[in-house]
């Protein structure tokens, strides 16, 4: 059986295109008393982006604290806030934020139609009900968070997103202008999380034609972006996390993204550096992707952290592999359908020790 799976059904790019937000989410509001919520990064508060927001008089503007990591309590007690907000539940949930903040802004429009903890729902195509229609402004690129079907969440137990065609958002709004001015840094670490996952999918089992257009075309945006700091580099680098975000739907990541759950579960490391820090040391599995890494790395004059793991206790190592190697779709994609005899929890504490 191939899979069949849902794509975002509505696309709007461009720069400037943020103001065109107020009529988008106007469609949503059928009658009077139609309210929406604006899941908003707290980074932004009192900056010019809140005074461009589109709230109405009944609308919730949802201030996120994205410091840490995704986690299901804090989904929980963000859907109790908007379910607590008004009697009846609102028509659109709006994400406006980097990769955390969609996801943030997924998990609620999830929740407030699927009943108990987010906890319930970590897996594949558990989500029983459509959610409440919810739309990204994505104010970093680099993620795919807003294209994927997947929403990240670090749980009691594990590191592992909601997965289902019902995460998918029904709008994107992709507007250059408010990635222009983002901390050098981060602007590295959410883009290397674009080209370390489409690096993935071009070398792993799961690749085929459809992956592999999308995924191609990303890397070469990103070296345009890392390589050749070409002038519309926001642009490319906005188009290059769409399309990298794509060439995952229909294959999966790898060996990086499976170590940085388990990096990200015990230290709380965020996604992207993460990322960074992970691939860094897995030229074993992607030598071509590692060395580019590196050059682009040196470009950008990034010098990552060392000795992550060197004082970790035996409880938090075992912890951090069993995370790792609990995502057993990224590890067929990365070795193979036989990738337990060769990615043994002494091979994932060997790799985890060079971090």
């Amino acid at each position: 059986m191939y899979r069949n799976f849902k794509l975002v059904p509505n696309v709007i790019f461009g720069r400037g295109c943020f103001a065109q937000l107020d009529e988008i989410i106007e469609k949503q509001r059928t009658d009077t008393d139609a309210w929406a919520v604006f899941v908003t990064d707290e980074v932004f508060q009192g900056k010019d982006l809140e005074k461009k927001i589109p709230l109405h008089a009944n609308d919730l503007l949802l201030w996120v604290n994205v410091d840490d990591e995704p986690k299901t309590s804090y989904v929980d007690q963000l859907t109790l806030t908007v379910k607590n907000t008004r009697s009846t539940l609102p028509c659109a949930v709006i994400g406006i934020g980097g990769g955390s903040s969609m996801d943030l802004a997924k998990a609620v429009a999830l929740m407030l139609t699927n009943e108990g903890s987010s906890t319930l729902y970590q897996g594949w195509d558990l989500i029983k009900n459509p959610a409440i229609y919810h739309a990204a402004v994505p104010t970093l690129s680099g993620t795919g968070a807003e294209v994927s079907r997947t929403t990240v969440l670090t749980g009691p137990e594990k590191k592992l997103g909601m997965n289902s065609d019902y995460t998918v958002f029904d709008q994107v709004v992709l507007d250059p202008e408010l990635i222009k001015n983002v901390p050098r840094e981060q602007h590295f670490y959410t883009g290397m999380d674009c080209y370390i996952h489409c690096v993935e999918s071009l070398e792993g089992t799961y690749l085929n034609e459809f992956s592999k257009s999308y995924g191609e075309k990303s890397i070469e945006l990103c070296r345009q972006v890392f390589v050749d700091n070409h002038p519309d580099k926001d642009d490319k680098l906005m188009m290059a996390s769409f399309f990298g975000g794509m060439s995952i739907a229909y294959s999966q990541v790898g060996a990086c993204h499976a170590l940085s759950y388990g990096l990200s579960y015990v230290l709380g490391t965020h996604h992207g550096i993460g990322c960074c820090i992970t691939f860094d040391v897995l030229e074993e599995y992607y030598p071509a992707g590692v060395k580019e890494f590196r050059t682009m790395k040196e470009t950008a004059g990034i010098d990552l952290p060392k000795g992550l793991t060197a004082d970790l206790t035996d409880d938090q190592m075992e912890t951090m592999i069993t995370v790792a190697l609990g995502l057993d779709p990224l590890w067929e994609n990365c070795l193979g359908k036989d990738w337990k005899s060769i990615m043994t929890r002494d091979k994932a504490r060997s790799l985890f020790l060079k971090i």
